[in-house]
């Protein structure tokens, strides 16, 4: 079979979730197309404490980013190529949407994303999130975020962001089984349970989509090329849905002649759909980091492996004041932070990592193609801290301050020897932010590629409803279509934007069937 009613390309954190609500209706019949194999038997992908071993190995596609003058030139950007996507390879922290963050949406024009609505959408969710009981908490972290709470005048986050509390410290939900360990990816939450026995519902895996199919500006489907490297056109009757995620949606837009005109000409692809925000607007939220050297081992409790469970977090809605989130590690960076390392000394055998990033940055970067060749990297270029009024700067030196604040507070003065990095003899602005701007990372959260917007926006490649400008039967499903980088990590509003979308697509079946008729001979 080679016709469905909806054809969802990437089986990741959004398109699972896609796939299981769109086949729940088996009158009609949905095809989930992924790049990668399944994970159902890849104990490293269902097993939580294993994410790192997932991180930089043959499932994580690791795409290298473009090195900003000064920066860190060995900055690589996770993303999964697994049933389950980047959900099956991270870990697992669930923070949603505060309604600042639905309020920068609306201001750019995109409507029927209120909070109160689509806050509803979190309830809905198929995924387990849990947190460390007491016995599991360790005392290193608990002396930490006490340390946070007293020393940036904050208060315990014991509960999800909302309304009423967007800052604290503590410890952060994560989507697995606390009984199991076992991870709650999209794939093992919607999908693991009804693949054998839905038989509307077809995933085609170790399928990589090369491109969309159009015709007279019409999505029919997409071709994609088996892991036998023979190729096949997957028909679409309804609708084609892009689930990539941030680099490969508009990665793919663009090699179907779907983007900037300009751009695409320049790389040897016909243009068939000029739109020039395919690619533009690429967001994340840029990291810094503080290394402590501890007096003693901070063993016990919560597995190492997911330390990024304890967090603080600082927002205000005055832009000169921090908007940071910070996660706390039990151990010490890797070879990624360039010259972290302390100028090529070995780190101590005991250390804490407080990792401050920009919670809402100004900065936007691009994703470009190479060429018209599929199997070339994309260019991925966040422009980390180009924004011309030094917002991202500010905030990230704001986060470097308010980790030494909690490192000089009590109780975590208790544990901690000295500074490690960026070292205490970095002072000033200039000094600090030279050593930051060297060794930044990312918290691989890139967003905003294919953002939605209002009918006055000449970047919006989509409009309220995900649908693609000027293609019938093509939409978008993914975080490239955040208008405005979330606050907190971003895979739960993945997720309850997959829910929300199943719901538009259900609510528009009638008007796309309508639509057709009118077409078809």
């Amino acid at each position: 079979m080679d016709l469905y009613d909806y054809v969802i390309v990437g089986g990741g954190t959004a398109g699972a979730i896609l796939a299981a609500r769109l086949s729940e209706d088996p009158a009609v019949t949905v095809a989930l197309v992924e790049w990668g194999p399944s994970d159902e038997r890849e104990d490293r992908a269902l097993q939580l404490c294993r994410y790192p071993e997932m991180l930089g190995g043959e499932y994580d596609l690791s795409y290298p980013c473009v090195p900003s003058p000064g920066g860190n030139a060995d900055h690589r950007l996770a993303r999964g190529r697994i049933l389950g996507g980047t959900s099956s390879i991270n870990n697992m922290g669930l923070l949603p949407p505060i309604p600042a963050d639905l309020a920068a949406w609306a201001e750019l024009g995109v409507t029927g994303w209120d909070y109160a609505d689509f806050a509803a959408y979190r309830d809905r969710l198929a995924v387990r999130a849990a947190r460390p009981t007491q016995e599991q908490r360790n005392q290193c972290l608990d002396d930490a975020l006490a340390a946070a709470v007293e020393g940036l005048s904050i208060p315990v986050l014991d509960a999800w962001p909302s309304e009423t509390i967007r800052e604290g410290a503590g410890y952060l939900d994560l989507g697995y089984d606390p009984e199991t360990g076992r991870r709650s990816s999209s794939s093992v939450a919607y999908l693991h349970d009804i693949l054998a026995t839905r038989p509307n519902l077809h995933p085609l895996l170790e399928s990589r989509v090369v491109a969309i199919e159009l015709a007279n500006r019409r999505a029919v489907g997409a071709r994609a090329v088996r892991a036998d490297r023979t190729e096949t056109l997957i028909r679409a009757r309804l609708e084609t849905i892009v689930a990539c995620g941030a680099i490969d949606t508009p990665r793919l837009l663009m090699l179907s002649g779907i983007g900037p005109a300009e751009h695409l000409a320049a790389v040897g692809i016909d243009p068939r759909v000029d739109l020039p925000g395919v690619g533009a607007n690429l967001m994340d939220h840029v990291e810094s980091l503080v290394v402590l050297e501890l007096q003693r081992p901070a063993d016990g409790g919560w597995p190492p492996e997911v330390d990024g469970a304890a967090f603080v977090a600082r927002v205000d809605d005055d832009a000169i004041a921090p908007q940071v989130m910070a996660h706390l590690f039990r151990f010490a960076p890797d070879e990624s932070y360039a010259g972290a390392r302390g100028d090529g000394a070995e780190l101590p055998e005991h250390t804490l990592a407080i990792t401050p990033n920009v919670a809402r940055p100004s900065s936007r970067g691009t994703v470009r193609l190479a060429s018209a060749d599929p199997d070339q990297l994309p260019i991925v270029d966040f422009r980390y801290f180009s924004d011309t009024d030094g917002h991202d700067r500010r905030t990230i030196l704001a986060g470097i301050r308010m980790a030494r604040r909690v490192a000089a507070t009590a109780p975590l003065t208790d544990w901690v020897v000295r500074e490690v990095f960026p070292g205490p003899h970095l002072q000033t602005d200039d000094e600090l932010f030279k050593r930051i701007h060297a060794t930044h990372g990312s918290v691989c959260h890139a967003a905003g590629t294919c953002r939605m917007g209002g009918d006055d926006d000449p970047l919006a490649v989509l409009d309220s409803r995900l649908r693609v400008r000027e293609v019938h039967g093509l939409r978008v499903v993914d975080a490239s279509a955040f208008p405005v980088l979330t606050t907190f990590n971003p895979m739960i509003t993945v997720m309850m934007l997959a829910e929300h979308a199943a719901t538009l697509i259900v609510q528009d079946r009638a008007t796309t069937e309508l639509a057709l008729a009118a077409v078809t001979p």
